[in-house]
């Protein structure tokens, strides 16, 4: 199956790899040639310091220009750098072109991927649309991105703990599901677009991933009374005007009302997780009138019996919004720009909303009743997560059972020692004994900060795993000169939360 529906001899795209491999068309060779900033610039959108910075005529020079920098090049040159494939090939793949006076023009994007997970260092080529710098004009509505920032962010947030299934819902170019597939057993990758799906099925044969089952449909329909170890999903949330007049692009825009589609997501999880299932998606809410988004989002949760986790890592006014999702489209300003921009404002107009916030949606089935329910903004720098946060969540999501399936006795009994990765800030008055702020730093996870009272950082700074939290608190009541059940009292929720969010560790 090529690119554009037809069927193809099915050794192309094994020729296709060996050239790629042979040319050691990757993410380090790419760097090489034309440098760090011009890298930079390439993930801004902006190609020029890298055509500038590439000067060479080799097989890789002609592979990043055609591939990566979606520019025509000679058939001759395409042709040295794809022996095996040859252009023939790449144009019955659908990858390519005549442009007239001998030649080639590109018609996909397919460039070098690199990533760290838990399971290691991987690499992979990932086919995607070209974008609106190449093309010169607007997207097509059935456009399929490649590798942004929310995949980046969706794949970093993913849990990584090996599954037996996994469901990537709207899997557009097909990345989620290509990271699913290093800890999932199968994977079932689905999406409203049949475009999208010979995209990523073409990007799970071309790096040889074969636990990938491709399904066409809307959202849960494709796996009706089916349930998965974990599910994950870039839904398309972004909120557009249901307006004849405005483009709803499949890969951002999902067909419904306002954040209704974030919604629709939120309760359809819970039919389709597996018991100890995790559920991870992006996802935009609105705030309406004088109210608070959160509390909507709450609403979407009533009765789900999940588990749920909602961090808030963006807010902007509705009309940075619109203009924000109005360019991304390709539209720029003029006339045009001006109608759509009055279409987005009329549509946050009618239903109050003064502001749309974005962030990461974690849920969970429980065995039993939901235990947790979090939702918090977290607006600042993230921690340094050399593998992504997933690992971060998975870990927190652990402590939090572990704290709450026991009592305060239980908690007493425990033995606790501080994350690694958390340092202790002080400030002082100059000439003073005692500081006047403390600070707990956390430089891993979420990047969180907690402020210390003398109680809290004393306790803290006894956990080292020697001494029970019964011992130290009782340690600290007599050098505080405090009762021991009040100090009790105040510590122990403390360090639940503290727990949870992974400063401290049992």
């Amino acid at each position: 199956m090529a690119l554009n529906g037809e069927v193809t001899e099915p050794n192309l795209i094994s020729r296709l790899r060996n050239d790629l491999e042979t040319a050691r068309f990757n993410v380090e060779t790419l760097s090489d040639l034309w440098g760090t900033d011009a890298a930079a610039a390439l993930y801004r959108g902006q190609r020029v310091p890298a055509f500038r910075a590439l000067v060479r005529t080799d097989p890789v020079s002609t592979l990043a220009r055609f591939f990566v920098l979606n520019a025509q090049v000679p058939r001759d040159a395409l042709a040295s750098a794809l022996p095996s494939l040859g252009v023939d090939g790449a144009v019955a793949l659908g990858l390519a072109e005549d442009a007239g006076a001998a030649d080639v023009r590109p018609l996909f994007d397919l460039r070098p991927y690199r990533f760290v997970d838990s399971n290691g260092i991987g690499a992979w080529w990932i086919l995607s649309d070209l974008g609106e710098v190449a093309l010169g004009h607007e997207l097509r509505e059935d456009h399929v991105l490649g590798v942004g920032g929310a995949s980046l962010t969706l794949s970093g947030l993913m849990v990584q703990t090996p599954v037996g299934s996994a469901l990537d819902l709207g899997t557009g170019c097909g990345i989620q599901a290509l990271h699913a597939a290093r800890h999932a057993g199968r994977v079932v990758a689905t999406d409203i677009s049949a475009r999208a799906l010979r995209i990523a099925r073409l990007n799970a044969e071309l790096n040889e991933v074969k636990n990938i089952e491709f399904r066409l449909g809307s959202l849960f329909d494709p796996v009706k009374g089916e349930r998965f170890d974990q599910i994950v999903s870039n839904p398309p949330f972004v909120i557009t005007p249901r307006d004849v007049d405005v483009p709803a692009y499949e890969y951002r825009d999902g067909g419904m009302v306002g954040d209704e589609l974030v919604a629709s997501v939120v309760r359809g999880v819970a039919e389709h997780l597996a018991p100890g299932g995790v559920a991870q998606l992006l996802g935009n809410w609105e705030y309406r009138g004088d109210g608070d988004a959160f509390g909507r989002v709450a609403e979407w949760l009533q009765g789900t019996g999940l588990d749920a986790w909602v961090i808030e890592r963006e807010v902007q006014d509705a009309a940075l919004y619109a203009e924000t999702w109005i360019r991304d489209g390709g539209t720029r300003p003029g006339r045009q720009f001006d109608a759509l921009y009055n279409a987005w404002l009329d549509d946050f107009a009618a239903r109050e909303v003064r502001s749309v916030g974005f962030g990461y949606v974690t849920l969970r089935r429980p065995p039993g009743a939901p235990t947790l329910l979090r939702l918090e903004r977290m607006p600042g720098p993230l921690g340094h997560n050399p593998t992504g946060l997933g690992e971060h969540l998975a870990s927190c999501l652990a402590a939090h059972d572990w704290q709450a399936s026991g009592d305060d006795d239980d908690l007493l009994r425990s033995h606790l020692t501080v994350a690694g990765d958390v340092t202790e800030e002080r400030h002082y008055w100059p000439g003073a004994e005692d500081p006047t702020v403390m600070t707990l730093h956390q430089g891993a996870g979420f990047g969180r900060s907690v402020p210390l009272d003398t109680a809290l950082a004393a306790f803290v700074g006894a956990c080292d795993g020697d001494l029970s939290v019964a011992v130290i608190i009782g340690a600290l009541a007599q050098l505080l000169n405090a009762d021991d059940g009040a100090l009790r009292g105040d510590l122990l929720p403390r360090a639940r939360e503290l727990l949870v969010t992974g400063f401290l560790h049992a």
